[in-house]
């Protein structure tokens, strides 16, 4: 009976009253943990200090946001530091926010910084300890025996499955002519099938549990960006009591015995040598990554456990974040007619036949991969990251207290006018070698930087070739949605509330 008096304005008024109670040791706290500077400067000038919107600094300032506020408070607050990084003081850490590229080599290029921050930690039921959560000799460790999956030759062998994949990709947009083509339902199937072929070496579409799948891990992320925008959901038994809990569980449940379903087949397969046979159709067994750690499970490097947190983390980063990029390239392309075009008349010297073109083929279509990078910039998949202070750590002439929460805003360091004009205009020429001289190294970093990049960067630019490469040779996008219609939403991915279309016309040659 008590449970349910505990709905959430109750519980939000008997917050808000515990605040005012401990509001003395509140301050006594921050005191012990604040911010201060090296060589005993005034903190403002190094970093702007954000005003919280009650008496408790920053605590209540989000409380009960959505992904769409979140989103639109965190844009706000880098316009009003002007220019600056800044800070926001919770009860117990304070929270460094960087938006300039200058700060930003600092912690990309620390070998200390590698702790990723209280967010991630939301994430961890999902992914475990995989390549993007652990840190220390687990991280190391992990991202020495996966790197080989990366390799050039490695990449080749990929090509054949996204050339497999685009073809069915077209096929689809085929029968979606001069009608309004709802990118975020076609792309998601096409990038997960390539990164469960290539990561897992299975074809999601030949298994029943392909559709499921990938309703599974919508789901999860929908309870994950809950818990980001509410402070109160970081807290387990609030999340027991009033989140989608429950429903947490469930789809963990899908994708975890998914995983491991299809871990175990493939292992059975390593076990047996088949690895590189023919097997009874025919067809010469791809190399996928999983076969890297089985191998390394093999030699006792890592446990079951292991592989399917990074089974995980490579299928959840690898599928979601290429959809992203991939949805608002086409949108970026179909609203620019000039870029476009550009684009087709780059194409046109491939060979007619997808299956001629090489890696070498696709690396030379320079223009295509500006668009790409022009994308990325004024639209990156992931809009910030976070570390951690795992002790008294200088950053950037400043003393920063033990867990210290640090969060890079990528979105807002990719549009500095310092070192992009006009960052609100997409502009390709940006990246052409000769635009790209002078430019601060870390002012472009849509997959991050340092020892913690995005180890499947190279992966992504490939696949997302491919596909465009095919599309703009096939069929001329027009525009459906404009971006003045698109309300963005701050998530562990950049997402817009809306469906974002395009209309596809067949491009007569």
């Amino acid at each position: 009976m008590w449970i349910a008096l505990l709905g959430t304005p109750i519980l939000l008024a008997a917050l808000a009253l515990l605040l005012k109670h401990i509001n003395k040791t509140y301050f006594i706290l921050s005191l012990t943990k604040r911010v201060r500077t090296e060589d005993g400067s005034p903190l403002e000038s190094k970093v702007a200090l954000m005003p919280g919107k009650t008496r408790f600094g920053n605590n209540l300032d989000i409380l009960n946001f959505t992904p769409a506020s979140v989103f639109n408070f965190v844009r706000e607050s880098t316009a009003k530091a002007k220019g600056q990084n800044y800070l926001w003081y919770f009860l117990y850490a304070p929270m460094y926010n960087v938006v300039r590229a200058e700060e930003a080599e600092e912690i990309f290029q620390s070998t200390k910084l590698i702790t990723k921050n209280v967010v991630y930690e939301l994430i961890r039921p999902f992914l475990g300890d995989g390549l993007l959560i652990s840190t220390d000799h687990k991280w190391h460790s992990r991202r020495k025996a996966l790197t080989p999956a990366f390799h050039f030759n490695v990449l080749q062998s990929f090509l054949g499955i996204f050339k497999e994949e685009c073809k069915k990709f077209l096929n689809v947009l085929e029968k979606n002519l001069d009608a309004e083509l709802e990118l975020n339902q076609v792309i998601p199937p096409f990038t997960l099938n390539n990164i469960c072929e290539t990561a897992l070496g299975v074809k999601l579409d030949d298994m029943s549990e392909g559709n499921e799948y990938r309703k599974a891990i919508h789901a999860i992320e929908e309870v994950l960006i809950q818990r980001v925008c509410n402070p109160l959901m970081y807290y387990n038994w609030y999340f027991f009591l009033y989140g989608d809990y429950r429903k947490h569980v469930q789809k963990l449940r899908i994708v975890h015995d998914f995983s491991s379903r299809i871990i175990e087949r493939k292992r059975q397969q390593f076990r047996q040598k088949q690895l590189g046979e023919v097997d009874e159709f025919g067809r010469k067994q791809r190399y996928a990554m999983l076969d890297t750690l089985l191998a390394a499970e093999a030699e006792g490097q890592i446990d079951h456990q292991g592989i399917c947190d990074e089974v995980n983390t490579f299928m959840f980063e690898g599928y979601d974040t290429t959809s992203t990029c991939l949805i608002f390239t086409l949108l970026m392309l179909a609203l620019h007619e000039d870029v476009q075009k550009k684009c087709y008349e780059e194409v046109e010297s491939l060979p007619e036949d997808s299956d001629d073109v090489s890696v070498f083929q696709f690396n030379e279509l320079v223009y295509l991969e500006c668009v790409i990078k022009e994308s990325l910039r004024m639209f990156p998949s992931v809009p910030f990251i976070g570390r951690q202070c795992v002790e008294e750590t200088v950053v950037n002439g400043m003393v920063m207290p033990k867990d210290t929460q640090i969060s890079i805003h990528i979105y807002d360091i990719m549009r500095d006018p310092r070192h992009f004009p006009k960052p609100n205009q997409f502009q390709p020429e940006r990246f052409l070698p000769e635009n790209t001289v002078n430019r601060h190294p870390f002012a472009f970093v849509p997959f991050s930087a340092g020892q913690r990049n995005c180890i499947g960067q190279k992966f992504a630019i490939l696949e997302m070739k491919v596909l465009l490469a095919a599309v703009v040779r096939n069929f001329r996008l027009l525009p459906a949605t404009q971006l003045e219609d698109l309300t963005f939403e701050n998530g562990i991915v950049l997402r817009t509330q809306q469906n974002i279309k395009v209309k596809l016309t067949k491009r007569v040659t």
